[in-house]
């Protein structure tokens, strides 16, 4: 059985409300701009109405994971700050008298309530048309770019992770009280993974008898990060690692393991449309789905930004068909204009070299052709041939005993030379500097909604993380131009 719980139940308490929440409360502002009930009628059909015990509001629980990514906390954390945080109560349409639900809860609406829905094209859907609704949305220009998030199982080692998160800790109980250094365990100095772990765990067992510190919400925070970092290291990080996260380069001496965020966002900085992908992915593929959602989500749009990485050819055909100015700077190695279907190798635009189809980036780069004909010329792209050597894929890319392996790329096009005279304008010029705008977008989904790092296994859960925190991040940017 379902219950909506929508609104407040009957209290004689509800006047607090009003006493203790100002007008001016992110959480009260959020409530007022913006109908949740959308929510239920997205889920109402995965529960059942007439058999089971009475479930939570399928609303109220999405409001607990809209405060777990506004406030960067913990299920328990989320759950324990609803208990007693009037204005989280207020949010959650919950009487003052009314008890919380089981941290357990959230992960099974996780799991059972949004698993298979679209959920991070519906949230950016409903914040677009909101701030259209509201006139914020006027330029009719999208910023496209990607971001990288780490994966849950190794950005670091664990050992870097527990001494990180055992720091943070220390950190808070010093803040609170100095002189607790005297009767907490001497700190481990090596790196051997036993030996950290151990005093982890006597670092929380010390932690016990101090009831009344443990019961700071900064320190209790920090405590509970640590003791699911504690767990998760031993139930994952040995023994089992994400399967969806892939290698990809941030530029040519640095990668990471993880996924990638690319995203749409107007001149007003709110995000239109955002496609979740693999580490390895390359951004340029991604554009024709960016602008056909960002569309679809109502937006008009005459001129797309974007960096190096855009400038393909199959998106300057695209930008000339859909009639759309490309802004984008070209790099001649960016032309993928003499590609095989089945020889897809992909561009890296901070490492400036290609990708090999197994995920093997080229070693070095030389011209070929001749130097008084410079349109007849290419790049060419060497690869480490004792890794094609032994490649699975090796059938049909390496020929047996060939003593190079290259991948070569027209300099210039048709499509690219029209880009060029393009790129000379003042109006060229002039619209490339809004780029800016989209580095701090996704600073800030890293740096306030944790989004560096994903919280939980599989390219599904990322989605949903990504979901909330652009969600999120839409609100608070549509109430701060409001």
């Amino acid at each position: 059985m379902l219950a909506q719980q929508d609104r407040l139940a009957f209290s004689n308490h509800l006047d607090l409300y009003d006493l203790i929440i100002p007008q001016d409360n992110l959480l009260r502002r959020i409530n007022m701009l913006i109908d949740f009930t959308f929510v239920y009628k997205e889920l109402v059909s995965k529960y059942s109405l007439e058999n089971g015990r009475t479930a939570e509001s399928p609303v109220r629980m999405f409001k607990y994971l809209l405060l777990k990514t506004v406030y960067d906390l913990s299920d328990v954390d989320v759950v324990e700050r609803s208990r007693y945080d009037m204005s989280f109560k207020y949010f959650l349409g919950m009487v003052p008298e009314d008890d919380v639900i089981d941290p357990s809860s959230l992960c099974k609406f996780r799991k059972l309530r949004l698993k298979d829905m679209d959920l991070l094209n519906l949230l950016i859907e409903k914040t677009v048309i909101l701030a259209i609704e509201k006139g914020i949305i006027k330029s009719a220009s999208i910023i496209v770019d990607a971001t990288h998030t780490g994966s849950r199982s190794n950005p670091h080692s664990p050992i870097e992770v527990l001494k990180l998160r055992s720091k943070q800790l220390r950190k808070s109980l010093y803040e609170t009280d100095e002189t607790i250094k005297n009767s907490l365990p001497a700190k481990n100095e090596d790196d051997m993974l036993e030996h950290e772990l151990t005093y982890t765990q006597s670092l929380i067992d010390s932690l016990k008898d101090k009831v009344t510190l443990v019961c700071l919400p900064k320190v209790k925070e920090k405590l509970n990060l640590l003791k699911e970092t504690l767990e998760d290291i031993a139930d994952h990080y040995t023994v089992s690692q994400d399967q969806d996260a892939r290698i990809g380069h941030k530029s040519e001496d640095s990668s990471f393991f993880g996924y990638k965020t690319h995203i749409a966002m107007s001149e007003e900085r709110i995000i239109t449309a955002a496609v979740i992908t693999s580490g390895e992915k390359s951004d340029g593929l991604q554009l024709p789905a960016l602008v056909e959602q960002s569309r679809a989500n109502g937006m008009n749009i005459e001129t797309v930004i974007g960096d190096a990485a855009y400038s393909g050819k199959d998106n300057l055909e695209k930008a000339k068909d859909e009639h759309f100015e490309l802004v984008s700077k070209l790099n001649p190695s960016i032309s993928q204009g003499c590609r095989r279907e089945e020889d897809k190798f992909d561009y890296n635009k901070d490492a400036g070299m290609f990708v090999c189809p197994a995920g093997h980036m080229a070693i070095r780069r030389a011209k070929h052709g001749k130097k008084n004909g410079a349109w007849n010329q290419a790049y060419a792209y060497y690869f480490d041939i004792e890794k094609c050597k032994v490649c699975a894929r090796r059938e049909g890319c390496y020929k047996p005993g060939a003593k190079s392996k290259t991948y070569s790329v027209p300099i210039k096009t048709d499509e690219q030379k029209a880009q060029i005279d393009f790129q000379q304008t003042e109006r060229f010029k002039e619209k490339a500097k809004e780029r800016y705008k989209i580095e701090a977008k996704n600073a800030e989904l890293k740096q306030v909604y944790g989004y560096d790092r994903a919280q939980s296994y599989g390219l599904s859960c990322m989605q949903m993380q990504g979901a909330m925190a652009i969600f999120a991040a839409n609100l608070k940017r549509i109430l701060k131009l409001l």
